[in-house]
């Protein structure tokens, strides 16, 4: 009697490419697989999404945008209303000096506002793709398509379902200047960043000084420091002077009031947008955006940290990235 020996032969598959409409045959069920012409990479299991919610979430990102603006306008026409007849009365010298740099930073701030706020982040180049004709080969290589734009997504391209579109080099959706951080603003919004910092900065320090000047004087009351160990010493100081802060501000003017409110949200203002402003340029240094950055967590993806890459992010000259120092990446150095 034959032994019979049985083998399994596997089931092809037919499909088609996106990128040039070629006919492949895959050997077993593959949901992703890459053209060998083209380069496309097709995904069988991504199916279109409708974009819900994108009315509601535009309607939020412009709220943010308003009252961004009225936020910036309430700190330049308070700040000149309440910290100006104080300068000009103490120096007319100072009070033109103070009156030239809240010009300059005040165009400076709102002119990168509008560039960031109100130009598109970066539309993905436009390619000819669906026929075989007009793709040449490796014209596509690692595009992927996107169901939401129905048209090819390159590697370097995310889609933002806030702003309803593809976002090249795209960084982050930010809903305070009610658009995405991309290849085309991105510089704008680091120069915003900037702005802003040095602004709230130059706006606290002032509104401090001159509300030194029309701060009241403190009712102190009385301190026992008979007893107790130098803690409780120490806080009962600190509760002694805050109360008579607190009795002080019912004399405070109106005036008095807005330059505390300045102080106060400048000084907060100015913190967030300083460790955003670090973080970004951190992430400039290795050469990655916030999304790419996210995205090689966890990969042997080798980082290139140099300073080159803040000079040319910038559009410093290649002649002037000559003198910049390079610094050689730790794991290339321990593979040598």
């Amino acid at each position: 009697m034959k032994e019979l020996h049985v083998t399994s032969v596997a089931e092809e598959h037919e499909t088609t490419c996106w990128g040039c409409g070629s006919h492949l045959l895959l050997s077993s069920y593959a949901p992703i697989f890459k053209c060998g012409w083209c380069g496309a990479i097709t995904n069988q299991n991504a199916q279109k999404s409708e974009n819900k919610g994108f009315l509601w979430r535009r309607l939020l990102d412009r709220c943010f945008v308003c009252l961004l603006i009225i936020f910036m306008l309430f700190v330049i026409c308070g700040g000149v209303w309440a910290a100006y007849p104080i300068v000009f009365s103490i120096s007319n010298y100072w009070g033109i000096f103070h009156s030239i740099t809240t010009v300059l930073l005040s165009v400076a701030t709102t002119s990168t506002f509008i560039l960031v706020a109100f130009r598109c982040a970066g539309a993905p180049p436009v390619i000819q793709w669906g026929s075989y004709r007009v793709v040449g080969k490796g014209r596509l290589e690692d595009y992927t398509f996107c169901h939401y734009c129905s048209k090819p997504k390159s590697p370097r391209t995310h889609h933002c379902r806030s702003c309803g579109m593809c976002i090249l080099d795209m960084d982050h959706h930010c809903p305070f200047i009610g658009n995405c951080v991309g290849a085309a603003n991105h510089r704008s919004f680091i120069f915003f960043l900037i702005s802003a910092v040095a602004s709230t900065l130059y706006v606290s320090i002032l509104s401090a000084y001159a509300a030194c000047h029309l701060w009241p004087p403190l009712k102190l009351g009385t301190l026992n420091i008979s007893r107790g160990s130098s803690n409780i010493l120490a806080f009962n100081t600190v509760k002694t002077i805050l109360f008579g802060f607190l009795r002080s501000a019912e004399f405070l003017s109106a005036r008095g009031f807005v330059l505390a409110y300045l102080f106060v949200s400048c000084l907060s203002v100015q913190i967030g947008l300083s460790v955003l402003l670090w973080q970004q340029l951190c992430y400039i240094y290795q050469g990655n955006t916030y999304l790419s950055h996210l995205s090689s967590q966890g990969s042997d993806a080798v980082v290139q940290r140099d300073c080159q890459n803040i000079a040319q992010f910038f559009g410093f000259s290649h002649s002037a990235l000559r003198y910049l120092p390079r610094f050689q990446n730790p794991r290339k150095r321990h593979k040598k």
